[in-house]
């Protein structure tokens, strides 16, 4: 081999292993940052739905307008913006109790528990006759540990 193709081997070899150590040694990309936890829940008893959970049945936000079943064409209760027709609104949400039994034990708890919201609720509206409800948990969620139900106000039907 003559100088001049030890030169150019030697630089081929030293172009390959500078590649290999580039692609071997090169830093991860950086992975973008964890997303901010969600925010504590508050102080009240009442729960929150988080953005992590999926609440596998209707369940409304105290100030969230809805549509129910019975007086509307809806399959199940339905969140629509205030500012469009509604039947409902949320205006609390309660935990039931562990150790019901059955359904009836389960609107007697959520009607004692709606009660007081929906005093305080219509003592401040002003827009035409309302009566309180509350959304039903069925059954088969309360047996999985599923608790928090909505309270509402109703237009009368």
């Amino acid at each position: 081999m003559t100088g001049r193709q030890k030169t150019v081997l030697g630089t081929v070899v030293a172009v390959v292993l500078a590649a290999l150590a580039a692609v071997l040694l090169w830093p991860e990309p950086q992975r973008p940052a964890a997303a901010a936890p969600p925010p504590p829940p508050s102080s009240s008893p009442a729960p929150s739905p988080s953005p992590t959970k999926t609440i596998p049945y209707p369940y409304f936000t105290p100030g969230t307008c809805f549509q129910v079943p019975r007086l509307s064409n809806v399959q199940q209760p339905t969140a629509v913006p205030c500012d469009q027709q509604h039947d409902a609104e949320a205006i609390a949400n309660a935990v039931l109790p562990d150790g019901l039994a059955d359904l009836p034990a389960i609107f007697r708890s959520m009607t004692d528990l709606c009660k007081e919201p929906t005093k305080q609720a219509l003592a401040r509206t002003t827009d035409g006759p309302r009566h309180g409800t509350s959304v039903g948990l069925p059954l088969e969620f309360y047996r999985q540990g599923e608790r928090g139900v909505t309270c509402a106000l109703t237009f009368k039907a």
